[in-house]
């Protein structure tokens, strides 16, 4: 394999490691995880919210003091290179939402779409400059009544928000130093 080969794999995965990061961050309320996907000066069109990502992300963290739960997943990621340091990629997404809305009602939301991201590759590093959420599904659910530990019963420990996830526990284990 030609060294170009072998960086361009290399990008391929920074790239997905990026949108993993994002989900990471998204579901776990984890600032610095949202923040290390996006680029200081990035934009962001985010359904309602269409603006620089700070502005998203400051958004996000008021969401998270609601304690809502969130589970994002992706696949199908097409990443097409037009430079070097330049990459339009595609991932599609399924989420799971859950959250008061604006005047305290609890709602439920199962969404599925793309995310359409410019990405930059910056000093070495890849991050997105700009993205544009793509929605192709959405569906309003009944959320549930009975509490979490109620519904989750032995099915133990629950996903929380950071530093209180299990996956936080595992990284400083395996943490050097």
């Amino acid at each position: 394999m030609d060294e170009a080969k072998l960086i361009e794999l290399l990008d391929r995965e920074a790239i997905r490691d990026c949108i993993y990061r994002y989900c990471r961050g998204i579901d776990r309320a984890d600032e610095a995880a949202l923040r290390g996907s996006y680029w200081e000066d990035a934009h962001d069109c985010h359904g309602a919210y269409d603006g620089p990502a700070e502005g998203f992300i400051r958004h996000a963290l008021e969401v998270f003091k609601s304690g809502p739960r969130n589970v994002h997943q992706v696949a199908n990621i097409l990443i097409e290179f037009a430079r070097s340091d330049l990459a339009a990629v595609e991932s599609y997404f399924t989420a799971l939402q859950r959250g008061p809305d604006a005047t305290g009602v609890v709602r439920q939301f199962l969404l599925a779409g793309r995310y359409c991201d410019r990405f930059e590759k910056r000093a070495g590093e890849w991050r997105v400059a700009r993205r544009t959420v793509v929605y192709d599904w959405v569906e309003e659910q009944s959320p549930p009544v009975a509490d979490e530990a109620t519904r989750f019963g032995p099915r133990q420990p629950i996903g929380a928000p950071s530093p209180d996830d299990p996956v936080y526990a595992l990284l400083a284990e395996i943490s050097p130093g």
